[in-house]
């Protein structure tokens, strides 16, 4: 019925009106508090434009009722009343419980941090403002759901108004008296809770529980079928449901191979000394021999789930053959330790990766350090870049021993920018290593991948030129990323010409895309300095899993690491030619030498 349809689009924009006006009237309230004047005041021209045009709309909805009970026989006879009768106070009873608990929540979680920390009352209010859109929706829904049910009401007379609204106001009451009692519950044992949020979670999982057990129960007395298979609405439900659960099953943190780590033993290496610099965030490692050896390690790819437990395991074991083989004084890891996809692992965790391998370099004593790669920090990964770098505080030097991860970095693009100074016994400058974030994708696209920035390039070429300054010479100097320069790929298509602009060392490129380098489309500066300063001499990279090969351009020799994963491509834990790592020696007058170790040449 065509009048039935425009009271139902003119309830929506009533309801509307009048949840966007109670939220202009928090502001104003919040505003006050603040001593914003300007903001209120700015807001109450808002709040008297919205409140004249509920009011019209209202009325209007009022006007046509009229004509509706005029015509309830007609519109009964077409669209059963009675029906949308009780959907519509079923509706009304839950939203009211769903408004109050979200009512409740809001006010709690936004002051928790207030009340239970160290927030500011001015910032505490600030963010409500900025989330009063939480409230708006659920008493929209309330008030969208009380006039139509009303309506109906109206039409069919039955069950009797009066029933109705005793039951809306004893939901209303219930829900507020339970909210009510579980806020001081938690405000008079806060110092029992670890987090008082968790017992805010259990509530509300309760209070849904009984709000359930009403809806199978009481409220059967002012519905005339109070319980509606409806097909397609459970499939949605349940499928829901299922999305959810599984999602937050996959963010989980899971520790299935730590059996493994607990068994691994240490591995000898060199004593060397290492200091912190608590200003400049830069690690000095003083070598005891004459040769300090670097082992090389890329894409690793720990899934951290029971479905990837097989190759998480594979993939740490091939990790340890290549240590024990090698025994470092030093491992970097260059990008994608974890893969936080959702897909091959069903996990979304990158905390577990994290911890199993921080744990298992922490069982073998040997220091390390890791530049991010663009699988490292997802966007549905249960730990973004902020999250993440707390972790990796957590389990670093200080903690953990070996772990050389700066608590302090350079205020420039990307995450973990550092530099490692390597030193002989004497104390001269052997090799500083440039640890930097190739970042991770533009945001075009999956495969839009990002690039070393101008704020980045401009770091390195400051480090270098005080170091220079403090040695007195142009210091020799390694650099170490994930996703390969542009000039990777420029280097390889000289090397298939057959051009003599390129030095071929080892290795080859055998990756299954149809780029066999999988750069990105945005040009770095960084070549280009470093071929400007003359300091570094060699870059490593990964990302390219079944690329291995190392090229000399210009001058400076560019590597890619042989890969350890087993999990992130479709096949290649049956792949073994391209699995290995690189060790590299550093000789006292800053030579170094590079060997390619094969995982098949040393099992």
């Amino acid at each position: 019925m065509k009048i039935l349809r425009k009271e139902k689009i003119l309830t929506y924009l009533a309801s509307g009106l009048f949840a966007t006006l109670c939220a202009y009237f928090l502001g104003i309230v919040y505003s006050l508090i603040l001593s914003n004047v300007k903001y209120a005041i700015f807001n109450v021209l808002f709040l008297a434009v919205f409140a004249i045009l509920a009011t019209v709309v209202y009325r209007r909805i009022k006007t046509n009722e009229n004509e509706l009970v005029d015509n309830k026989n007609i519109i009964d006879t077409k669209l059963n009343l009675t029906e949308i009768n009780d959907r519509y106070i079923k509706r009304r009873i839950n939203s009211i419980a769903l408004f109050v608990a979200v009512l409740f929540l809001f006010v709690f979680l936004e002051e928790s941090n207030f009340f239970f920390g160290n927030g500011k009352l001015e910032e505490t209010l600030e963010d409500a403002i900025n989330s009063i859109i939480v409230l708006e929706i659920p008493l929209f829904l309330l008030i969208k759901n009380a006039i139509f049910s009303n309506l109906i009401l109206n039409l069919t007379g039955t069950p009797p108004k009066e029933d109705v609204r005793k039951h809306a106001l004893g939901i209303a009451i219930f829900s507020a008296a339970f909210w009510v009692l579980t806020i001081i519950a938690t405000f008079i044992f806060k110092e029992k809770f670890d987090y008082p949020g968790n017992v805010i979670l259990t509530a509300a999982g309760i209070f849904a529980i009984l709000i359930l057990i009403y809806n199978l129960t009481l409220r059967k007395k002012i519905t005339h079928k109070n319980i509606v298979l409806n097909l397609r609405r459970v499939i949605a439900f349940a499928l829901a449901i299922l999305l959810i659960v599984g999602f937050n099953f996959m963010r989980r943190d899971t520790w299935y191979t730590q059996w493994y780590i607990n068994t691994v033993p240490v591995v000898a290496h060199s004593d060397d000394k290492i200091e912190y610099d608590e200003e400049s965030g830069v690690y000095t490692i003083t070598a005891a021999e004459d040769d300090f050896k670097i082992l090389h390690l890329t894409d690793i790819h720990l899934g951290g789930s029971l479905f990837s437990y097989t190759k998480d395991l594979r993939a740490l074991q091939a990790c340890y053959a290549e240590i024990e083989y090698t025994h470092p004084d030093l491992v970097v890891v260059t990008g994608d330790m974890a893969f936080p996809m959702g897909i091959m692992s069903l996990s979304l965790n990158n905390t577990a990766p994290v911890g199993q391998f921080a744990a298992f370099m922490r069982n073998l004593d040997i220091p390390w350090a890791f530049t991010y790669g663009n699988h490292d920090t997802e966007s549905m990964a249960s730990a973004g870049t902020s999250e993440l770098n707390d972790v990796y505080k957590a389990l670093s030097y200080k903690t953990s021993g070996t772990l050389l991860y700066p608590y302090v970095q350079p205020e420039i693009t990307g995450r973990n920018n550092q530099v490692i100074e390597v030193r002989n016994a004497d104390g001269s400058l052997n090799t500083a290593l440039f640890l930097i974030d190739s970042n991770s994708y533009t945001g075009a696209g999956l495969n839009d991948y990002d690039y070393i920035h101008d704020d980045q390039v401009e770091w390195y070429e400051s480090e270098v030129k005080c170091l220079n300054a403090e040695e007195g010479h142009t210091v020799a100097s390694l650099m170490f990323f994930h996703i390969p320069l542009q000039q990777y790929r420029t280097a390889y298509e000289l090397y298939e010409s057959g051009s003599d602009e390129v030095t071929y060392y080892f290795g080859a490129n055998n990756e299954k895309m149809i780029d066999k380098v999988c750069c990105s489309d945005y040009p770095s500066k960084i070549f280009d300095k470093i071929l400007e300063l003359g300091s570094t001499t060699g870059t490593f990279c990964g990302h390219d899993h079944y690329n291995n090969i190392s090229l000399g351009y210009k001058g400076v020799r560019l590597t890619y690491g042989m890969s350890i994963d087993y999990l992130a491509m479709p096949g290649i834990s049956d792949d073994t030619e391209q699995r290995g790592a690189e060790l590299i020696t550093l000789h006292p007058d800053s030579t170094w030498d590079l060997k390619q170790i094969p995982l098949e040449s040393i099992e």
